[in-house]
C-alpha cells in the first residue's frame, strides 16, 4: 500500500510516520510511505497537488496538514480557508481522479460547544470561530469531491511537538503559580491512539465521518492538575474563566465527542484519556 501524508512534521504526522514505519518492520505487507510538508507540498497550490499526486499515485492520502492557530485564523481568514478548506479540496479532487482514498483530519471546533452531552457524528455542526468554519468547509468540500473519504474529528491533541502538556511542564519550571481555564470541557487525545485509529480505518472501505478522541472528559484545569500529579510536579494551579483569558477566537465550552461510529464498526481503539496521558508522560 502506498500512503502519502501531508503535514508530516506536525504532531500527528510524526506519529503516523513512526507507526507506519514500525508496521513495515513487523509485517510482510509492504507500506510505501511518502511524507510531505509545506516545503515539499503546498496543499493550497492545486497544480502542485495535481502534479505530485499524479506522479506518485498513492492509494491513500492522509491530510494531517492544517492551519491550527485558532486565534491566528481570526486575523488571517484567507490563510485559514485556503489551508483548511481549499487545501482539503485540492487533495480530495486529485484523490478522486487517481482512485485514492482520502483521510481528512477535522476538529471538535465544527460544533458550537453548547449542551452537556457528547456530540455524535450525526449531530448538526455550528462552528463559531474562523478556524471551526474553515475546517467545516473543508469537510463539506471533501464530501462533495470524493466518495472514498474518511473524516476524523479529533480534539485536544498532544504528541511529539508543541502542545498543552509540554507547555504546562515548561511553565511549572518557570513559575510558582499557573492560571488555567476551568470552563472548557473536552477530551485530551494522544496522537498514538489517533494514528492507530487512522491506520485501522484506511485498511477498510468504511467511509464516512468519525469522532476520534480518547475516552472521558475534563477541563483544561483538570488536565493540567493530572499532568502535574503524574509527573509529581509541585506548582499552584489556579482555575480561571475563558472570559478572564480574553482570547480573540471563541472556544467551544463543551466539546466532548463520542466515538459512536467507531463503536458501531468495532474499531474504537481509544483508551481513557488518563491512561494515554500516563503512558505519554512516562516516555517524556
Amino acid at each position: 500500500m502506498k500512503v502519502l501524508i501531508t503535514g508530516c512534521r506536525g504532531q500527528l504526522g510524526i506519529e503516523l510516520g513512526r507507526q507506519l514505519k514500525n508496521l513495515n518492520q513487523e509485517s510482510q505487507k509492504k507500506i510505501v510511505l511518502i511524507e510531505t510538508d509545506l516545503d515539499t507540498l503546498d496543499i493550497t497550490d492545486s497544480l502542485q497537488v495535481q502534479n505530485l499526486l499524479t506522479r506518485e499515485q498513492p492509494e491513500v492520502i492522509i491530510n494531517a496538514a492544517a492551519y491550527t492557530n485558532v486565534d491566528g485564523c481570526e486575523t488571517d481568514e484567507l490563510k485559514a480557508f485556503r489551508v483548511n478548506a481549499i487545501g482539503a479540496q485540492n487533495l480530495s479532487t486529485v484523490a478522486y481522479k487517481i482512485g485514492a482514498k482520502l483521510l481528512q483530519v477535522s476538529t471538535d471546533y465544527v460544533f458550537d460547544g453548547t449542551g452537556n452531552s457528547p456530540k455524535r457524528e450525526y449531530d448538526p455542526i455550528n462552528p463559531q470561530s474562523i478556524y471551526g468554519k474553515s475546517k467545516a468547509l473543508g469537510e463539506k468540500l471533501v464530501i462533495q469531491t470524493n466518495p472514498r473519504y474518511f473524516i476524523l474529528r479529533t480534539a485536544w491533541l498532544y504528541g511529539e511537538g508543541n502542545n498543552f502538556v509540554r507547555t504546562m511542564l515548561k511553565l511549572a519550571q518557570e513559575k510558582d503559580e499557573i492560571n488555567v481555564v476551568n470552563d472548557q470541557i473536552g477530551s485530551p487525545t494522544s496522537t498514538v491512539d489517533l494514528a492507530s485509529c487512522i491506520i485501522n480505518l484506511i485498511n477498510t472501505e468504511q467511509y464516512g465521518i468519525y469522532h476520534a478522541t480518547c475516552e472521558g472528559e475534563c477541563s483544561w484545569y483538570d488536565f493540567a492538575k493530572k499532568i502535574f500529579a503524574l509527573k509529581k510536579v509541585k506548582v499552584k494551579v489556579n482555575p480561571i474563566s475563558t472570559k478572564e483569558l480574553n482570547r480573540s477566537a471563541k472556544r467551544p465550552a463543551y466539546s466532548v465527542l463520542e466515538n459512536f461510529m467507531l463503536k458501531l464498526i468495532d474499531l474504537n481503539n481509544f483508551r481513557q484519556w488518563e491512561d494515554a496521558l500516563e503512558e505519554y508522560l512516562g516516555s517524556y
